[in-house]
């Protein structure tokens, strides 16, 4: 088996698009057998632009082929779509990119796909002004969305919709939170300005910075010493939400990878801090964030939702509920999102988030706190689930989120993706009265 870069992005966007796996895992599955860097960047670059652009790569496709491929042929599809995403995005030479993808149709074992991917390629660099304006009358292929999404942005966000899906074709930035117990803010900036990294404080929070340009984690300083953590700007706003007592029981209901459940042990003196996740290996990353950060809570691996197998009875000062949602407004830096959800998902996730929130309201104690949060932008899934709630609970009631970020609703407050440099976010903060 041949590993170059454009050889693996193809068996990688292969098992995405036809496996429906998540291109996280299926990059890691892959990376290991590169060695070079650059390679592992490049399928990287690849991997993430195609599924950005998908939809419309597809559209310039169907254009460019007079017959269309047999499904066993998919591999060569998504070679194709490597090629035309080359060309468009890439700043790589035409001549380069079209020797370097036929150079893989030869190592596909299909012969006849050499001729076929060469004569595609040399047909879009000749007409592709022509093609782009063709195809670009649609707005699937214009905005790079499946229909049924761009539907959804323009019922629930009217006035918004356009741009929000060209925000999500956006790369989004790199966004740290500096871990104040180790290292002030200010002080972490200057660490980064005297090795030339450039980096701004991060607006409407008060631990966030983002670099102005891409760089591998591990080489910035405190990295191992747990310096800082990886968190986009809106996820940050959530421990200033909760607003946490000293000596406060707080629960974590849905707390893996633990970036959340992080800030909160460092921004509060949290009394105890019980965090759950319902998956072995997601709990083992939250174990290593904190680890790594020198942060320690109570951590088990159990499902939220079924109280009698972690639940003492003892109820909670605070409760932080970041539900699973269709991350609707996180595609920008998980573009696979665009493929892997379907129309169908959205009411099966407003079903779960609903019974997890009406069986965590059991274990907040009276006067408590609960944050309400989703990374998505649809109604159904924020306000809607909230109002539905308040209606059915006698004694939940919404604390007003007064800020100047995000959109004020009929309830709590969302954040649109490329809105202040940030991701998509849902805030709801209700507490529960006697």
């Amino acid at each position: 088996m041949k590993f170059d870069a454009r050889t693996t992005a193809t068996q990688i966007l292969t098992e995405v698009i036809t496996q429906k796996h998540a291109l996280s895992d299926c990059l890691d599955d892959h990376l290991i057998h590169l060695s070079d860097n650059r390679d592992k960047a490049l399928v990287k670059s690849l991997c993430y632009g195609v599924l950005r652009w998908l939809p419309r790569l597809q559209a310039i496709l169907r254009d460019c082929v007079t017959k269309p491929l047999k499904e066993k042929d998919i591999d060569i599809e998504i070679l194709l779509m490597i090629g035309l995403y080359q060309f468009l995005y890439l700043r790589i030479p035409d001549h380069a990119a079209i020797a370097a993808t036929v150079e893989v149709a030869r190592h596909l074992k299909k012969p006849w796909a050499v001729k076929l991917v060469n004569g595609v390629l040399r047909h879009f660099q000749r007409q592709h002004s022509v093609i782009l304006a063709k195809i670009d009358q649609a707005d699937t292929a214009r905005l790079a969305h499946p229909a049924w999404l761009l539907k959804r942005f323009q019922r629930d966000w009217s006035q918004h919709w356009e741009t929000i899906a060209t925000a999500n074709n956006e790369h989004p930035p790199l966004t740290l939170r500096v871990n104040t117990r180790h290292i002030s803010v200010s002080t972490y900036l200057q660490h980064l300005q005297q090795i030339d990294i450039d980096a701004v404080p991060t607006q409407y929070t008060e631990t966030g910075i983002i670099l102005t340009q891409p760089i591998d984690i591990k080489q910035l300083p405190g990295f191992e010493q747990g310096w800082f953590s990886v968190q986009d700007g809106a996820a940050q706003l959530a421990a200033t939400l909760l607003d946490v007592p000293d000596g406060a029981v707080v629960l974590d209901a849905c707390a893996a990878p633990g970036g959340k459940t992080a800030h909160l042990l460092e921004k509060y003196q949290v009394g105890t801090l019980l965090a759950l996740d319902n998956q072995e290996d997601r709990v083992k990353l939250l174990r290593n964030t904190l680890d790594r950060l020198g942060l320690s809570a109570q951590i088990r691996c159990a499902d939220a939702a079924r109280l009698t197998t972690w639940w003492d009875n003892q109820q909670f000062d605070r409760i932080l509920l970041d539900v699973p949602c269709s991350a609707s407004g996180v595609i920008r830096r998980h573009p696979d999102i665009k493929i892997l959800r379907q129309p169908a998902d959205i009411k099966n996730l407003a079903q779960q988030q609903a019974h997890l929130l009406t069986t965590l309201w059991q274990t907040l104690k009276p006067d408590g706190k609960l944050l309400y949060v989703t990374c998505s932008i649809f109604a159904e899934e924020n306000q809607l689930q909230i109002e539905n709630f308040l209606k059915n609970q006698s004694d939940a009631r919404e604390i007003s989120i007064v800020a100047e970020w995000g959109h004020a609703l009929s309830i709590g407050r969302q954040i649109l993706p490329g809105e202040h440099n940030f991701d998509g976010f849902y805030y709801a903060c209700l507490t529960k009265v006697n």
